[in-house]
Formats: C-alpha cells, structure tokens, sequence
C-alpha cells in the first residue's frame, strides 16, 4: 500500500558525530541514552528522568508548526532548545515562558531531528491518559510531525513515520501508538482529521489494540 501524499523517501538526516555505543537499548541503530543514529541530534534542555522502573511504552504522535501552517525555517527547534525569539511573530506571545519538547520532529521531507535521547523524558504530553494511566510523559515517546492539525501529512512523512516505529520496536516495549487528542480529548486535537491512521496500522502490521479505538483500526 502506497503512502498517502507526495511519495518521497524514508526518514533521512545526517548522523550525529561523537556519539558513544549503548550499552542500553541493544540494537546497533542505537547509541547510549536512546539517541538514533539516523537523525540529526539537536539537544533540548527540556527533559528530565523517566520514573523509576518506567519505559517508553506509548508512540505519541503530535503536529508542529510555527507560526501556525508555515513550514520549513527552524522556528521548532528554537522552541524546543529555548533559543526561540518571541518578538519574532505575534504568534510566539503566547509560547513566551513555555518549556517544551519532543523526542523526534519529522520535516516534511521526511528529515528527522532527535531533541531527547529515548531512555529520558521530554516535556510534550501535558496533562493525559491512557489505558487508565496518567501521565504519559513518564513512558510515552513524543513524535512532532511537520504540519497543521486536521491538514494532509506528506508521504515521506509517513514513511520516516513508519521506519522510526519499526525501530523504537527493537530498543524500547512499545505497545500503542495514539495521537496527542487521544491522550488529552478536549484539550488537544493533533495529529487530527488529517492523519491516515488506517495506512499506518496497515503498515506496521501490529495488533489492532495497540491504536485507539476510536480510529476503527480491524484487520
């Protein structure tokens, strides 16, 4: 099945230079603290420590873009390393003060930059739920796509989205994935109407019950 979208490549991105083997995560994709070879490394001070005995269990997939539906420039990244200038667009006012971050943010190309090593906790879920757990920054992966809530996502997008999940698999218990509106319903709605839950489960392959109900996953 063909991704929806502009077909591109999967995720691409220079590797990072100095980064030491893991002795955690047991994969050779990986390197120490859960940081992916395959993306740009651009380190956020906005993270902290995992819970004791937590793990990344949850996918939690999130749409960027700054100012609202302007893609490109490196307005994210400033955001999520504290380098953002708020006078730089009346949009910033209200981010001003606000430390936040992802694990990944995929471009619309398809390029991915990493902000927290997995093994940590980035600042990207707020107040949420799932499966009756709260939360979800303590075990969940934060993934920001390029995009506009309820707007289309690239399909290089979708399959950098795809090849990082297959691989969070192999380091990391991973068993759900769920949009920002899943974990918070009323208080967020990204990924939104846009997002083709449906091509991702397909691809991926994994039980139905690891996607919310409500996107009618059944195979």
């Amino acid at each position: 099945m063909s991704p929806p979208g502009r077909p591109k490549g999967e995720y691409r991105s220079a590797q990072h230079e100095g980064a030491p083997m893991s002795t955690a995560p047991p994969h050779s994709d990986w390197s120490a603290g859960g940081w992916l070879a395959g993306a740009r490394r651009c380190d956020s001070p906005h993270r902290g420590p995992r819970p004791a005995g937590a793990q990344a269990e949850l996918a939690l997939i999130h749409s960027i873009s700054l100012p609202p539906g302007r893609y490109a420039g490196d307005a994210i990244e400033r955001l999520f390393t504290n380098r953002l200038d708020f006078d730089a667009h009346p949009y910033y006012e209200a981010l001003r003060g606000r430390e936040v971050s992802a694990h990944f943010l995929l471009r619309r190309d398809g390029a991915l930059v990493q902000f927290v090593g997995c093994d940590e906790r980035a600042w990207h879920a707020g107040p949420s739920q799932w499966q009756g757990r709260a939360n979800c920054n303590d075990f969940s992966v934060g993934i920001e796509l390029e995009g506009l809530e309820g707007l289309l996502f690239e399909a290089s997008q979708y399959r950098a989205l795809a090849a990082l999940l297959k691989v969070l698999a192999t380091a990391y218990p991973i068993r759900g994935v769920a949009g920002h509106e899943h974990v918070a319903a009323g208080r967020k709605h990204d990924p939104g109407a846009g997002f083709d839950w449906p091509w991702l489960a397909a691809e991926l392959g994994w039980p139905a019950a690891y996607f919310p109900e409500s996107v009618g996953i059944g195979y």
